[in-house]
């Protein structure tokens, strides 16, 4: 047998009965030959976010960086009976660092910026869990990704150097015993962080299990597997119990926040297996995403997008939306950093539901209304319905302004105040 990666999300580890439990699940599970990619604890990339966004805007305040750091010390407190053990040191050091990095830095790129400090939740969450598992009696070797996984210049969306990465992962991680390393996080070639994306830990574990050739990759999560709907916002959801590579990637494309979007083609290209599975259940069998029938259970998937922008478009004069508009738009849309998400087009109109994840609507606005009659939607709600039936489209339909509907095959998908 290989060696397989698990990945432990946020929530996993989100305060010291989360670090102990993944020991059970470690326990139980009784993986030999193991890499463990593991997120920031609990909420700390939206606090550390709160840091960048303060420190730009200079209203960052000293107690906003205690806080985080009385976080962790107290998650330290909680697993560790001696108060000086190593591990104190070590977190200390990695807060010094950050701290450091603030007070010097002279650069006024906030994706640059935001790299740099939001790494640190990584850094500070594996640090930790590696301590606990040595004290627990397991021989973990900790790893810095960012001597391994290397990306471009995009920060907040590094772009992977495969090239690179496989031959720093082939060279350097062992593929026995238990490898303890971070997710989300890689650096470039500068030597500088960069990050891949919010929920970038998933696409980690991928590519470790990609450059390697892993048996299997299993994402543990606070839900019993793919769900079929989100059940904060669905009744009815029931267990995905098997998926196909293709319909994974239809679900992550569309949305489905189990899984993120680049995280299942690298594992399709070797057919390594992707098990997601509930840390608080282990022995559950969970769901497997890998070759065969599409979806089983076979039923109607929903997924729902928040706090998304419909943009609608016409000529000034009426003229059809011919290719150079269309071209013209696409154009602005990448150089203003917005994720479509649905595109709709007429002979004299084109709508796009975007994701204004960077902020930029107002500018980009701007740009569009010197060539464009523009109707902006803020704050909308994208469904998207997969393998749809009469019944389940017209109870997602009840009670809700449709601004946009499109039907394509077996998925439609709306638009909604």
């Amino acid at each position: 047998m290989g060696f397989e990666v698990y990945k432990f999300g946020g929530a996993s580890v989100q305060n010291a009965t989360g670090v102990k439990n993944l020991v059970e699940v470690l326990r139980k599970t009784e993986i030999g030959d193991l890499v463990i990619v593991i997120s920031a604890m609990g909420k700390m990339t939206n606090a550390l976010e709160d840091v960048v966004a303060g420190y730009f805007e200079a209203t960052l305040k000293s107690d906003t960086l205690e806080l985080v750091e009385a976080f962790h010390h107290n998650i330290a407190l909680e697993l560790f009976e001696n108060p000086s053990a190593p591990v104190f040191k070590e977190i200390q050091t990695l807060l010094n660092e950050l701290k450091g990095f603030l007070q010097r830095n002279k650069s006024p790129d906030y994706d640059f910026v935001y790299d740099q400090v939001v790494c640190y939740g990584e850094l500070l969450s594996t640090t930790i869990v590696n301590a606990y598992l040595e004290q627990e009696g397991y021989r973990s070797t900790w790893h810095d990704i960012r001597e391994y996984l290397k990306t471009d210049t995009s920060y907040r969306e590094g772009k992977v150097n495969w090239e690179v990465t496989m031959r720093n992962l082939s060279r350097k991680l062992p593929r026995k015993g238990i490898q303890l390393t971070q997710g989300f996080i890689a650096s470039d070639a500068n030597g500088f962080s960069t990050t891949l994306g919010r929920e970038g830990s998933d696409y980690t574990a991928a590519i470790i299990a990609y450059c390697l050739n892993a048996e299997r990759v299993t994402i543990w999560k606070d839900v019993p597997g793919v769900l079929s709907a989100d059940p904060r916002y669905f009744e009815d959801a029931v267990l995905l119990n098997f998926i196909s590579y293709q319909e994974a990637i239809e679900l992550a494309f569309y949305g489905a926040s189990v899984i993120h979007p680049k995280t299942l083609q690298p594992l399709q290209r070797k057919e390594i297996p992707l098990f997601v599975k509930s840390f608080l259940n282990p022995e559950n069998s969970g769901t497997q995403v890998s070759i065969g029938q599409l979806i089983e259970p076979h039923v109607p998937c929903y997924i729902r997008k928040t706090n998304q922008v419909l943009i609608a478009l016409s000529s000034l004069d009426f003229s059809f939306m011919a290719e150079e508009n269309i071209g013209e738009i696409f154009k602005l849309l990448g150089q203003y950093k917005m994720k479509v998400d649905l595109i709709q087009n007429s002979a004299i109109s084109f709508s796009v539901c975007v994701d204004n994840k960077y902020k930029n609507l107002e500018a980009l606005v701007v740009k569009l209304r010197a060539d464009f009659k523009v109707t902006v939607h803020q704050d909308v709600s994208l469904y998207t319905l997969r393998h749809a039936t009469d019944k389940a489209l017209v109870q997602l339909e009840k009670n809700k302004e449709v601004l946009l509907k499109q039907v394509m095959q077996n998925t439609v998908q709306l638009v909604t105040l």
